[in-house]
């Protein structure tokens, strides 16, 4: 029986070793489920799942909606262009309307950092046992993301095996805009809490020198470190150097705004510099695999050609993961005692 201790999902800083297992070992069990015949489980039959996504959504919305229904769970959507959002109503004005209506729990995604805490702490003061799952908030956590990377990354390690000790001693390169990715972020405290090695690469505009301590410290809110011990993380500004060794290589979206915020100054230089290509990726000295939470820029911290390349490049694998990893989360939340 799997044991489960956390009645909300808000950032990865919070999970222990065993919980990182628990995640996978169902993720696993739910990806082994046929793709034919009778596909949805009964295991959260008569809960409801609402998806309030106040930031626009593509890949995590459709993820978390179709996991729900794969688990026989009723989902409510909520869309802000249609909703009393423009008449005044507030983002914990809109939850309570989902818990009146039945909701177990509320997967919340805003641009504002800290507004799925926010929901989840009014919701524990009035004594709902509502649970509530970030779906991504501001520039501070994509809990379901940094998990999916994490299963995709172990999932290629070992595919028979799938655990956190598959990143045990593995170097991972995580290259681009650190400073404004929430996802780099969540897959820090994966990642590190796993045992990887993380290196980090990018212009100092983007990734500045105080990434080096991000998880030597818990969150303010936090007492103490789950984690016993955890990976390194290091800072290399040279692409060339950073690749030396690595085990894999996950680069992140570009915001072209930040051009206008004057941290980049020319998009092809960028991609000269930070743009994954096979030509770049020979300096691992072996075939790595390629991670890219999208959507991709083709072209600035990608290649084309790259993109496409199924052997290299895991996009369509971390899609397709994505459905398990929600699948558990949401059973999680749903079905086991808190």
């Amino acid at each position: 029986m799997i044991s489960w201790n956390h009645k909300h999902i808000l950032d990865l800083a919070t999970f222990s070793l065993e919980d990182y297992s628990a995640v996978l070992e169902l993720a696993k069990r739910f990806k082994a489920i046929p793709k034919t015949g009778a596909r949805k489980l009964p295991a959260l039959q008569g809960h409801s799942i609402a998806t309030l996504f106040f930031e626009p959504s593509t890949r995590t919305r459709s993820s978390f909606e179709i996991a729900a229904r794969s688990l026989s769970a009723d989902v409510m959507s909520f869309s802000p262009s249609n909703s009393s959002l423009k008449k005044g109503e507030t983002p914990l004005d809109t939850a309570m309307t989902y818990v009146a209506m039945g909701a177990d729990v509320l997967v919340v995604r805003h641009s504002s950092t800290n507004v799925p805490e926010q929901l989840a702490q009014s919701l524990d003061e009035i004594g709902q046992q509502t649970a509530v799952l970030n779906g991504g908030d501001g520039l501070h956590s994509h809990p379901s993301q940094g998990l999916l990377d994490l299963f995709t990354l172990a999932n290629h390690f070992k595919p028979d095996n799938p655990t956190p000790a598959a990143l045990q001693g593995k170097k991972i390169v995580i290259v681009g805009d650190i400073l404004h990715s929430r996802v780099a972020r969540s897959n820090l405290w994966a990642l590190t809490g796993c045992g990887a090695e993380v290196v980090l690469c990018g212009p100092p505009s983007l990734l500045p020198e105080e990434f080096s301590d991000f998880v030597n410290a818990p969150p303010p809110r936090q007492k103490f470190d789950p984690i016993e011990k955890r990976g390194r993380v290091t800072i290399m500004r040279s692409l060339k150097e950073a690749f030396k060794g690595a085990d894999a290589v996950m680069t992140l979206r570009l915001q072209q705004e930040r051009m206008y915020e004057n941290l980049l100054t020319d998009l092809n230089r960028y991609h000269l510099e930070y743009g994954l290509t096979h030509e770049k990726l020979q300096w691992c000295a072996k075939n790595v695999p390629v991670l890219h939470p999208g959507p991709a820029n083709r072209g600035v911290e990608i290649s084309s050609k790259l993109l496409d390349d199924r052997k290299l490049c895991l996009v369509n694998q971390q899609v397709q993961n994505g459905i398990p990893i929600r699948m558990a989360l949401l059973y999680l939340l749903s079905a086991t005692e808190c």
